[in-house]
C-alpha cells in the first residue's frame, strides 16, 4: 500500500473498501487546473491501494452542507483556455473510467461544472434540507463545449433541456423525482447513506 495520500486540497479517508475523498478547495471547491489534477491523483492512489481483484468503492464530498462544488473557476479560464483540456475533462474521464463503483455526496449547492463532475460518477447522495443544482451558464451567455453530453447521456431527453436549456435550480426533492440524484438524506444521515451504498457495490469492483 502507498504512504498517506498528500494534498493541499483534499483529504482521503477509509471505511472498510470505501474510501471517502474531502474536497478542501476553500468553501466552494471551485475546480482549477491544479484542483482537477489533485482529484486525478487521489483518485489514481486509491486505484494503486485497492488490490487487482479486490472490492472497492469511492465517495466525493464537500467539506460543509452549504456546498459541494460551484463549478470551473472562471478566472482561470480567462487567462488560460487550456484549463478544461488540462484539468476538468481528464478529471471527467478519470471518474467516468475508474473500475469501481463511485458516488458523488452533494453535500449542497452544485452550480456549473460541479454538475457534469456529479453525473460522472456512477450514483449521487444529495442533501435533502439544502442545495440546488443547476447549470447558470445558459443564463450568463456562456458555452463550453462538450458540457452537454453527460446531462444528455445520463438524464431523460426533458430533464437534460431543464438542466441545459432553462438553467432549472433543482431543489433535493426536484432532483430525485427527476433522476438527478439516486437518494436524498439530511446532513446527519448523508454520509451513512452514502457508505451504506458504497459497501452494497462495493463487491461488484471485483470485475475491474
Amino acid at each position: 500500500m502507498d504512504l498517506q495520500f498528500e494534498s493541499a486540497n483534499l483529504t482521503i479517508d477509509r471505511s472498510g473498501k470505501v474510501y471517502i475523498i474531502t474536497m478542501r478547495m476553500g468553501f466552494e471547491n471551485k475546480l482549477n487546473t491544479k484542483f482537477c489534477q489533485e482529484l486525478i491523483s487521489a483518485f489514481a492512489w486509491i486505484r494503486r491501494n485497492i488490490d487487482p481483484g479486490s472490492e472497492g468503492a469511492v465517495i466525493t464530498r464537500g467539506n460543509n452542507a452549504k456546498f459541494y462544488c460551484t463549478g470551473l473557476d472562471l478566472e482561470e479560464a480567462e487567462q488560460n483556455p487550456f484549463s478544461n483540456t488540462d484539468g476538468f475533462y481528464p478529471l471527467l474521464h478519470t471518474i467516468l473510467d475508474f473500475p469501481f463503483p463511485t458516488i458523488a455526496l452533494v453535500t449542497g449547492h452544485t452550480f456549473g461544472g460541479g454538475c457534469p463532475l456529479t453525473l460522472a460518477h456512477d450514483y449521487r447522495i444529495m442533501n435533502r434540507d439544502r442545495g440546488f443544482m443547476c447549470m447558470p451558464p445558459v443564463d450568463l451567455g456562456m458555452h463550453f463545449p462538450g458540457m452537454g453530453i453527460l446531462p444528455r447521456l445520463k438524464l431523460h431527453p426533458p430533464v437534460a433541456r431543464k438542466l441545459l436549456l432553462e438553467g432549472h435550480r433543482f431543489t433535493a426533492k426536484e432532483a430525485l423525482a427527476d433522476g438527478l440524484v439516486d437518494a436524498i438524506a439530511p446532513p446527519d444521515k448523508y454520509l451513512d447513506v452514502a457508505l451504506e451504498l458504497a459497501k452494497k457495490w462495493a463487491p461488484k469492483g471485483k470485475a475491474g
